[in-house]
């Protein structure tokens, strides 16, 4: 199964429009996370699960109560939802804000990371796959993908991904050497639509909490 690690969209690298020859970026300041830090997941409007998922780290919704699909799919971790808390498949009715908190701390991630403008380096329509890219902020206008071949990112830092419509995956993973951490890749979707607070819905993927794609 492909491994996608999610909550505000954000990371990068260095690029360049040949395979071979790649600029570096200047250096972004990481996105601080807050109280979502620790969710894998975390939706305003529940969360929908179909097929074998593994989600590793927390899971949360709020205000909607609604998680459904666990089982067939893993939470390695603790589900929060306003009303109750689960943990390996126990459950406990308890009233909490866990999971709101983390959205909060969402939102102010989220704009952060949508407000970055230190000299993006444009990947409008590109495919990463067979690049290395190291830290700095990438901007795609429209669509980005991995298809075909792996991406690496090289060299401790913070990658920031800004992109318009969407990221597409296949066939395809991502890299990590010289010193990248998922921790430092943030990809988020510059996207009014996305700032709409709907459901999150999740298909025979991995999840881990170490990155973060951000929604809100």
């Amino acid at each position: 199964m492909n491994k996608i690690t999610s909550l505000l969209l954000c990371a990068v690298f260095t690029l360049c429009l040949t395979a071979a020859n790649l600029t570096a970026a200047p250096t972004q300041k990481t996105v601080d996370l807050g109280n979502a830090a620790h969710f894998a997941v975390l939706s305003y409007a529940g969360v929908t699960n179909a097929g074998d998922s593994v989600i590793t780290g927390d899971l949360g919704t709020s205000p909607s109560t609604s998680v459904t699909g666990f089982p067939p799919g893993k939470v390695i971790g603790t589900i929060f939802t306003p009303t109750e808390v689960c943990t390996y498949g126990v459950c406990k009715s308890m009233k909490n804000d866990v999971a709101a908190l983390g959205e909060s701390s969402l939102l102010v991630a989220y704009l952060d990371a949508e407000g970055r403008t230190l000299d993006p380096v444009d990947v409008t329509g590109e495919n990463l796959a067979g690049k290395t890219l190291t830290p700095g902020l990438y901007k795609s206008t429209s669509t980005l993908e991995i298809a075909g071949g792996d991406l690496t990112l090289s060299g401790n830092g913070v990658y920031i991904f800004q992109v318009t419509s969407g990221l597409t995956v296949s066939t395809a993973k991502v890299i990590l050497k010289d010193g990248a951490t998922a921790e430092n890749v943030f990809l988020f979707r510059l996207s009014w639509k996305w700032r709409k607070r709907s459901s999150v819905k999740i298909a025979e993927r991995t999840y881990e909490k170490r990155a973060q794609a951000l929604h809100c």
